[in-house]
């Protein structure tokens, strides 16, 4: 099989050939239609490294069709359509499993294109489960990648009150508007923390997401806490900020910190409620896919995302000569 590696040195995307595995008897082989790359994790803690990376980590939003199925799989036969949590490869090894959810059938609403998101819209799912955003909540996204895109649609279907999403790039406050954000604020032409406050009449947001990460993430994460009202909320989502974070104790007094996802639920669950706002239209993805890419040009993508990341979003690898699509 052919896979994606990054030996050593900053941005050194490579292909390698190795042997493709075999399933043993409780996997499942799967031959990839598409890959998506995650510019947060793959690029701040991959691409940017000096030194090698193990290709296992080369990324984790894998859908393809089943190749071979192990003599124990019960749940899966030769030619369902699956997404596995695996790196960026033609192949890939998945090991279905009740309740972790790096594994599942596809519905037949969603693409084999949009199936590549589904980690990422099942975390998102979980994160405003661990949020407690509740109805008529103002919630604030700070940062509208892959990540505050998804969390603004999972937030408008969870029924908050009002969303004012931030960003500092034209292509993903224009995305903000279309998913249905009720104020966008382009922090290139205004002040962010200035526009919440006054939008919320000097009190600030009941809940304020954190998704910038990367060089930019120490800033916001300055601004988020400027934001939160009173007894409201600071959820941090994002990773790789190079540096530490500062959290100033007067600040944050009478307000909550959430980091992360701290729910219980079995990822399999969310995964499949992550698959029906996916169906039912109320997480769409398909806008957020900026660029196609041929596996053979992934050092390409992964250079744009870098460069232009005022162009580029959802930038997918594809395995085959089309990704091939739900009927």
């Amino acid at each position: 099989m052919i896979r994606v590696t990054k030996p050593e040195g900053f941005g050194n995307i490579q292909l390698e050939t190795v042997p493709t595995p075999a399933p043993d008897s409780n996997q499942v082989l799967a031959r990839t239609d598409a890959t998506l790359i995650s510019r947060g994790s793959e690029l701040f803690a991959r691409y940017i490294k000096d030194d090698a990376v193990s290709p296992s980590i080369m990324g984790y939003s894998l859908a393809g069709v089943a190749e071979a199925v192990g003599r124990d799989v019960t749940a899966y036969a030769v030619g369902d359509r699956v997404m596995i949590v695996a790196p960026h490869a033609s192949h890939a090894i998945g090991t279905p499993h009740p309740t972790d959810g790096r594994m599942t059938s596809l519905p037949e609403g969603v693409s084999q294109e949009e199936a590549t998101f589904v980690p990422l819209v099942t975390s998102a799912v979980a994160w405003a489960d661990s949020s407690g955003a509740r109805e008529g909540d103002t919630v604030v996204i700070l940062g509208q990648g892959l990540v505050g895109s998804l969390m603004l649609q999972v937030m408008r279907a969870r029924g908050v009150g009002r969303i004012i999403a931030v960003d500092a790039l034209d292509m993903r406050c224009d995305l903000a508007r279309a998913f249905g954000a009720d104020l966008v604020v382009n922090a290139r032409d205004a002040d962010p923390v200035a526009a919440v406050m006054e939008a919320t009449g000097g009190e600030g947001a009941d809940l304020v997401i954190d998704c910038v990460g990367g060089h930019a993430g120490v800033r916001s994460f300055e601004q988020a806490q400027d934001m939160v009202r009173a007894r409201g909320t600071l959820q941090l989502i994002a990773l790789y900020q190079q540096a530490p974070l500062a959290l100033h104790s007067a600040r944050i007094m009478n307000r909550r910190l959430v980091a992360g996802i701290l729910t219980d639920e079995p990822r399999s669950r969310t995964v499949a409620r992550a698959l029906s706002l996916m169906e039912k239209g109320h997480v769409r993805v398909g806008p957020m896919i900026t660029h196609r890419f041929p596996y053979a040009d992934a050092k390409a993508a992964f250079d744009l995302l870098w460069n232009s990341p005022g162009d580029a979003l959802g930038v997918l690898l594809l395995w085959r000569n089309t990704a091939v699509r739900a009927q």
